[in-house]
């Protein structure tokens, strides 16, 4: 390929726009060639053109009074290597940009102060449903436990979290209801044994008493002080089960120990009672419990039992190893049986409820409080077991206790 006379656009070529000027240029800066609106003398500089020889280059210049950018990359003519130089006018570009930037400065507040306005409007109108449960939260009281939250109908987070938050509610409203009726219950169990000390103090303190009826006022103010001591131990038991806290320390030992003891007791409770208590227990019976709450289960289990067996029967008590369906692991089962009258039928489904008696009147009188079986059920629970009561075909109570986190031992 022969060089292109100078001056002269190169072969093959067709003449170019007015607004873009080309050069071939020599590495040595010698115009080779150049295009209509480009001079004879090389565009670019000594130190460009040489580095245009390996790589392209950029250069923005003003050229005849003009601002125009060039573009200088190598090529091959003739088996050398040429430096060709285009450049076209900036003018467009400049246009461009001067109204661009015009549109920005003239147009660019309003924008920014309109999607301002409209981000601050979706986002009020996505948090009102916030503002307006924050509101009806704030309005909720201990006086008004049954207001509940409006539920956006939104589908969305909110209305999960109004969801979420109204399950709360509804919790706390049932532990304050508990509360409540446990703390009147309470008051109410307590008013009677302090009436009573107060009475039998007055008494006492009148003048005139005999030795006999002050023993008797003393003796009774003693009857009712102890009454008012195992309430306030059940009532600090069941307080601290429902608070979370340990009321357990677990240790190994011989169940059937533990059952004669408590029986034993039991027994001397109740006096020459009507009723005699009997044990089919293994001796090789080894579980891991609190034993200490384990005897106070028994025990509850056998006041009851004794109180309403009938004379010349006898309460007996089972244990024996088992497997619990359950959770699949070692069980024991304990059950105390008795031949009484039994449960009334109304009262087997509330049987382990506080302050529930299946006879009020009889009950008060002989000092029971309704605690005895739901004492039974928290400790049972605490142990991970279950505990159930039901009435025999032929006749008395059946409870059963299952304690499936007890392993038996040989």
């Amino acid at each position: 390929m022969g060089q292109p006379p100078v001056g002269q656009p190169p072969a093959g070529s067709t003449a170019a726009e007015p607004d873009d000027a080309t050069q071939i240029l020599n590495v040595d800066g010698t115009v080779l060639a150049f295009s209509h609106g480009a001079g004879s003398r090389p565009e670019i500089s000594v130190q460009q053109i040489a580095t245009a020889r390996t790589a392209p280059v950029f250069v923005t210049k003003y050229l005849a009074g003009e601002r125009r950018r060039l573009l200088a990359a190598p090529a091959r003519s003739a088996g050398t290597t040429v430096v060709c130089v285009v450049s076209v006018r900036t003018d467009i570009t400049d246009n461009a940009e001067d109204h661009a930037r015009d549109v920005i400065v003239v147009g660019g507040p309003p924008a920014v102060g309109l999607a301002g306005l409209g981000a601050w409007l979706l986002a009020g109108a996505a948090l009102r449903p916030v503002e307006r449960m924050r509101r009806q939260v704030a309005d909720i009281t201990a006086h008004d436990p049954a207001m509940v939250l409006e539920v956006p109908a939104t589908r969305d987070e909110i209305a999960a979290l109004a969801k979420t938050m109204n399950g709360l509610l509804t919790r706390l409203r049932h532990a304050v209801a508990r509360e409540r009726g446990f703390v009147a219950d309470a008051g109410h169990e307590l008013r009677t044994p302090l009436t009573i000390l107060k009475a039998e103090l007055e008494l006492a303190g009148r003048p005139g008493r005999s030795r006999e009826e002050l023993a008797a006022a003393v003796a009774s103010a003693a009857t009712e002080t102890d009454r008012l001591v195992r309430l306030t131990e059940d009532l600090l038991l069941l307080a601290r089960a429902d608070e979370g806290a340990a009321i357990l320390r677990m240790s190994v030992f011989s169940l059937g120990e533990v059952l004669a003891a408590t029986a034993y007791g039991a027994a001397l409770r109740h006096g020459a009672g009507p009723a005699s208590v009997t044990l089919d227990v293994p001796e090789a019976l080894v579980v891991i419990a609190d034993s200490d709450r384990i005897r106070q289960v028994m025990g509850n289990l056998l006041d009851n039992a004794l109180h309403h067996a009938p004379t010349g029967t006898a309460v007996e008590v089972a244990a024996w190893r088992s497997r619990d369906v359950a959770v699949r692991q070692p069980a024991v089962v304990i059950e105390v049986r008795d031949h009484g009258p039994g449960f009334p039928p109304g009262f087997l489904p509330h049987a382990f409820e506080r302050f529930r008696r299946a006879d009020v009147a009889r009950d008060r009188d002989a000092g029971g409080a309704g605690l005895g079986l739901a004492i039974v059920r928290t400790l049972v629970t605490a142990h991970g077991g279950t505990v159930t009561a039901t009435n025999r075909p032929d006749g008395g109570a059946v409870v059963r206790v299952l304690l499936p986190s007890a392993s038996s031992a040989t």
